[in-house]
């Protein structure tokens, strides 16, 4: 399988000029891993295995482990509501909504990005706040308050950026540490992700690669795209031994109790025909045969699943908005065919 995906990999990577970073191994073995294009493309500086790429949304299963283990721990439950937490903060929020609800995305809170009513030729809806105003949890409240109720706690499943944000405030209030903190002392410092953390975008150091949006008159960066600084729901910057390592601590207990890894696992909210489902901060396949991360932001694409039966580890991350899933279609396709 190595060199047919060497092969296939460095070919597609040319033909849609792909800039990023492709890594994928079986039982801790890896199989074939590659960088391509630019990490800094006004100064010419290439990617490299070792780069840190942004993450968009994978990062929320960051967010899922932190309150997951507060769970654990007994600071919250599953079924600790939201109001319990936050008193009086985000009122349009309906009593009933769980901790659950929004771990599984079926709360029906009201969402700042509404992924179901985004135009999807529309890959950059403005935020209702400058983003340079945005580095810490407390300051996406004025982001995620004022959205209506769009269906009743439990009714359904629908994906939900804001969730992810109301859960790490939660955490803070909750554990009296910052979410920031929480996720170095409960992810990255026991999973041993030494280069994996919530980067400033106006403070990144030469070893993070700068995202880059496509436009008409050329490449530019993304910087007045995003948050300053990641929260909840995505945004954190990461390598691939860093997610080899963080799907290692999951799947080895290392960060969660056993029977809380395979609760995760278990399909809570059915999102596809084909065996897709949404688990407790993670998308399954298959009843779980299949897990993974995935996010996209302008500028950032980022995917990295994992088989827990036959060990294969997949991750692609890239940093144009597209730049991922072509690679990341192709390595599947092969991966299946030997492993069928």
């Amino acid at each position: 399988m190595s060199n047919e995906l060497a092969r296939a990999v460095a070919e597609l990577a040319a033909e849609t000029d792909f800039s990023g970073v492709v890594h994928v191994a079986e039982r801790g073995t890896t199989v074939h891993q590659a960088a391509f294009g630019l990490a800094d493309r006004a100064h010419g500086i290439p990617a490299t295995l070792d780069t840190q790429f942004a993450m968009a949304s994978g990062s929320k299963g960051f967010t899922a482990v932190v309150v997951l283990s507060l769970v654990g721990d007994g600071t919250l439950t599953l079924d600790t509501t939201a109001r319990s937490v936050l008193g009086d903060a985000l009122g349009l929020i309906e009593p009933d909504v769980t901790i659950d609800h929004l771990l599984t995305h079926t709360s029906g809170i009201g969402d700042y990005l509404d992924e179901e009513e985004l135009d999807e030729d529309d890959l950059d809806p403005p935020l209702p706040v400058s983003v340079h105003r945005l580095a810490t949890v407390p300051d996406f409240l004025l982001v995620v308050d004022g959205f209506p109720t769009k269906f009743p706690a439990g009714a359904r499943f629908a994906y939900n950026n804001g969730g992810f944000i109301v859960l790490s405030l939660i955490a803070e209030l909750a554990a009296g540490r910052s979410y920031h903190d929480l996720v170095a002392e409960r992810v990255t410092g026991p999973a041993g992700m030494v280069d994996t953390a919530f980067l400033r975008s106006d403070e990144l150091p030469g070893t993070a690669a700068l995202g880059y949006v496509d436009r008409p008159d050329g490449w530019r960066t993304n910087h007045f795209h995003l948050p300053v600084r990641g929260g909840g729901d995505g945004g954190a910057y990461t390598t691939l031994a860093d997610m080899a390592r963080f799907w290692d601590a999951v799947l080895g207990g290392r960060l969660l109790p056993d029977q809380v890894v395979d609760d995760m696992r278990r399909p809570h909210s059915p999102w596809s025909d084909d065996g897709v489902s949404y688990g407790r901060g993670i998308w399954i396949r298959n009843g779980g045969a299949t897990i993974w991360l995935e996010g996209s932001d302008p500028g950032v694409s980022f995917h990295s699943a994992v088989d827990p039966e036959d060990g294969v580890l997949t991750t692609v991350i890239s940093n144009t908005t597209d730049g991922a899933w072509p690679i990341r279609r192709r390595i599947d396709e092969i991966v299946r065919s030997v492993t069928a």
